[in-house]
Parts: structure tokens; C-alpha cells; sequence
């Protein structure tokens, strides 16, 4: 059985997919854009701007089932330039500070809206 995950705290899904979806013990948050879930609009100021939109997405979700990032046990992060992979990283690290999340990071050619980064996480409910 899986449960749709929906919360007006992060952007609504741009496409035929669902924020999150509960099944089989885990939380699978789909891929986060820095969008503001107020203006919906992608957030200005650059790389880190973005990724702190990122990981502020993720978190409401998870906040809307009642879970934190320490739930997080896997994310994969998107990058449109792999030369932001330090800045990220460390903003990255203060949403998990402990027990961090396995995770991949790759370089894509492009993301949807043309942002600088998207990240997926799974968490454990």
C-alpha cells in the first residue's frame, strides 16, 4: 500500500508525480527545486542560495509526516556544475549533522527550470 505525501510548506510537483510517497516503511521524497512554495518562484542568489531552498523543501515534507532530516538514509543530489560540489556540500552538511544519509552526487546537463540543484531523499518512517 503506498499513501500520496502532499504539503503546502514546499512547491507543489510541476509534473504528473506526487512531493513524497509513504510505502513500505520509507518516505520517498521526489527530486526538491529551490522554489519558494510561497511565490513559487525560483530562488535568486546563486548556488547557495539554491541548495539552502533545497534542503528547506525536503525538510517541510518530512515535517508534514512528522519526520526530520535525521530520518534521511539516502539522497542523491543533482548538480548542473559539479565545480559547486564544496559549496553545496557544506550546506549539505549543516541540514545533517549527524548520521549523515548515504548519498550520491552527480552532474546532470541540465535541470528542470534550468536551477542549479534538485536533490531526492528517502527517510525512514
Amino acid at each position: 500500500m503506498k499513501t500520496v505525501v502532499n504539503t503546502d510548506k514546499a512547491p507543489g510537483a510541476i509534473g504528473p508525480y506526487s512531493q513524497g510517497i509513504k510505502a513500505g516503511g520509507f518516505l520517498f521524497v521526489s527530486g526538491q527545486m529551490p522554489v519558494d512554495p510561497v511565490s513559487n518562484a525560483v530562488v535568486e542568489g546563486g548556488i547557495e542560495a539554491q541548495s539552502k531552498q533545497v534542503l528547506e523543501n525536503i525538510e517541510a515534507i518530512l515535517a508534514s509526516e512528522g519526520l526530520t532530516m535525521t530520518s534521511v538514509v539516502k539522497t542523491t543530489v543533482f548538480l548542473k556544475d559539479l565545480n559547486d560540489f564544496q559549496i553545496v556540500n557544506g550546506i549539505y552538511g549543516q541540514y545533517f549533522k549527524e548520521q549523515a544519509p548515504a548519498r550520491a552526487c552527480v552532474q546532470v546537463v541540465k535541470l528542470p527550470k534550468d536551477v542549479m540543484v534538485e536533490i531526492e531523499a528517502i527517510a525512514v518512517i
